[in-house]
This record gives C-alpha cells, structure tokens and sequence, in this order.
C-alpha cells in the first residue's frame, strides 16, 4: 500500500527547512571560496559546481516528500533534471541579459522548465500552469528577498542571509509543488 501523500503543511515545512539548509551549504561557498572557485573553475564551472551541489544535498530532501510514482534513487533523476533545467535558464538569462532583467527571465524561465520536468514525470501534465505559478513566485521572492539583504550588508553574512531566504522561500514552493502535483497525479489516475 502506497503511504499518504504529505499534507501540504508538511510539504511547505520540509521543503523550506531541507532546502533553506542546503541553500544555506551551497551560498556558503560563494560567501567564501567566490573568488577562488572563478579563479580554479571558470564561470561556467562554478555555476555548474554550485547546480549540482544543489542536486546532490537536496534530491533526498524533497525525496522524502515524494509517494507517489518517483521514490530516491530515481527521484534524483527526476529532480537532477528539472533542477538542471531549472538552472540552466536562469544561467543563460542572467548571462545574456544581465542584472535584475536576467534574473527575472531566468526565475521566470527556470520555474516554468521546473514545473514542466515535475509535470511530465508524475503523469500530470494539467498541473503545470498551477505549478509554474507556485515555483516563480517562491523562486522570485526568495530570490529578490535574499538579493535586497545581501545588497544592504554586503558581506559574507548578508550572502549567508542571501541563501538561507532564497532557501526557506524556494523550498517552500518546490514541497508545495512536489505535494502539488501528486495530489493532481492521484485524482486525475485515481
């Protein structure tokens, strides 16, 4: 018998402290190895070193939310490649584009390349608008929240502050997302 799926209270919760964690793991390389991950590892490299430090720490967070259809291991290919996706549109915005344009786009894009990804892994492709909608809005809050702190401190705390912010807001959306469209996955397969 398959467990319940989490309520959507627990799913916000785990999804906000698991991810706000990571994140918290992932801008702490950027507070203090910045410089010397550009130096050794390029642009690209490091933006692709920080991507998959955020799949590597947090596949098993938002693993533990999924019941239905995708259980770890193979949820982390699920999300390695919506999370992939995800990033490499915020990446190719923000490069392009440059400034708050990019990471508008890029948070615009990336949400909707997420939600499309979770969608069309769990069989529901009818709750990607419901979704994308969920996902932007985490995401740019998180995002542009954590952007305004560090801005205002401007040091290795305020990308700290940075992190945990985009964390708590975007892990929030993604465990809202991930219980999201489970839930449309059982009622529309019963």
């Amino acid at each position: 018998m398959t467990k319940p799926i989490p309520t959507l209270a627990r799913s916000i919760a785990t999804g906000a402290i698991g991810f706000g964690l990571v994140s918290l793991c992932v801008f702490a390389t950027v507070a203090f190895a910045e410089r010397w991950m550009y130096q050794t590892l390029g642009l690209l490299g490091a933006y692709l070193t920080w991507t998959v430090l955020f799949i590597a720490l947090s596949g098993a967070v938002f693993g533990s939310l999924v019941v239905i259809r995708w259980r770890l291991p193979r949820f982390y290919l699920l999300f390695a490649l919506a999370f992939v996706a995800y990033a490499a549109a915020w990446m190719i915005a923000y490069f392009i584009l440059r400034g708050t344009a990019g990471e508008v786009v890029g948070s615009l894009v990336g949400s909707v390349l997420m939600a499309i990804v979770f969608a069309a892994g769990f069989g529901s492709l009818r709750s990607t608008v419901k979704l994308s909608a969920v996902l932007f809005v985490s995401n740019f809050l998180g995002y542009f929240f954590g952007a305004a702190i560090f801005s205002y401190l401007r040091s290795e705390v305020g990308m700290l502050l940075f992190g945990v912010v985009y964390g708590l807001l975007f892990g929030a959306g993604i465990g809202a997302a991930l219980r999201l469209v489970q839930q449309e996955q059982q009622d529309e397969h019963g």
